[in-house]
């Protein structure tokens, strides 16, 4: 599948990084993995848990250029998982998450540029689409840098794109973990019953990532078909004798994600397992693009109108199915009678 390559993962330390290396280091014909990340405690705990020799670490910030390229040496593909993730966080302090975001962005870009890797996928959020939150905002803008590369790498043979995709199942700081341990006080609060989010599961997600790095021509922005929950039903799942109050969505919150706007339809593509927002690219027509985009990847384009909303999706999780995917993909211990 990766042909022997080097691969370097920015963020590596978090849970998607964990989930992304486990996968990596299970095909033998991998080289090398490099984990780039600014925590040294995560680091040290994770160097704990994998053994694998071909697993090596950098201490680096995806503000610090330099350290980025120093790197990437002989590296052949690069995952873009960092990034500062907290909607609340993001608005208490803008400028860094500004610099993490939007100037890293455009870091691992320039350092994939200069040390000649092959290909790069950056990792995005449903809360990019029509964002209202500094986060979604400096992640749609590192969206668009993203996608922009594919103009100004020239004749270089490297190609950029863009997964994008809704909560992960589990992941820290994430609804599920919050509730599974706010139950044991009695009482799971709720933003608001209406509120609806996109579920995807870790190992959805480093699927997503995989498919891109073995199909993208370049500046494609992926999203998966996956399924909507309602918030109210994933306490009902966790706590169903659980105080349920109503406090209020958080600044910044939306009550549906979305993950293409009617706009963006109008150069999406969709095929059996995920919808392809296809790029612009300087110098092409846009009705060549979609046909070429369409011939690569056997899609077709979505209808007239369309957009992908949580709240208006076509498959929903059940509270029964809640239950057995939080068995599954976060706590193997967990019933409804804990």
């Amino acid at each position: 599948m990766f042909n022997a390559q080097s691969i370097l993962v920015t963020g590596g330390t978090g849970s998607f990084g964990h989930k992304c290396i486990t996968r990596l280091l299970s095909q033998p014909e991998i080289k090398r993995v490099v984990v780039y990340s600014r925590d040294e405690l995560k680091q040290y705990e994770m160097s704990q848990r994998f053994t694998d020799k071909r697993l090596r670490f950098f201490i680096g910030d995806v503000r610090d250029r330099e350290r980025l390229l120093h790197a990437m040496s002989g590296i052949d593909t690069v995952i873009h998982a960092a990034a500062l993730k907290q909607v609340p966080t993001a608005e208490y302090n803008p400028f860094e998450c500004i610099k993490t975001n939007v100037l890293g962005a455009e870091n691992v870009i320039q350092a994939c540029l200069d040390a000649k890797v092959r290909n790069v996928v950056a990792l995005s959020t449903d809360k990019a689409a029509a964002p209202i939150n500094l986060y979604g905002a400096t992640k749609l803008c590192s969206d668009k840098l993203f996608v922009a590369a594919n103009n100004v790498r020239g004749w270089q043979d490297i190609r950029f794109s863009v997964v994008r995709y809704g909560n992960v199942m589990g992941s820290r700081g994430s609804v599920i973990p919050f509730f599974l341990e706010r139950r044991k006080t009695g009482v799971l609060p709720i933003t608001d019953m209406q509120m609806t989010r996109f579920n995807i599961t870790l190992e959805e997600g480093v699927d997503l990532v995989v498919h891109a790095l073995n199909h993208a021509l370049g500046g494609e922005i992926f999203v998966p078909r996956i399924p909507s929950y309602r918030i109210g039903d994933v306490a009902t799942a966790i706590g169903p004798k659980c105080e349920q109050p109503i406090v209020g969505i958080r600044p910044g919150e939306k009550i549906h994600e979305e993950m293409i706007t009617e706009t963006d339809a109008l150069q999406t593509l969709q095929t059996d397992k995920h919808y392809i927002i296809v790029p612009m690219l300087y110098g092409h027509a846009a009705a060549d693009l979609m046909k070429r985009y369409a011939e690569a990847h056997g899609g077709t384009p979505v209808p007239e109108g369309f957009s992908y909303n949580s709240g208006k999706n076509s498959e929903w999780l059940s509270v029964e199915q809640i239950r057995t995917l939080i068995h599954q993909h976060c706590d193997a211990s967990f019933t409804v009678d804990a």
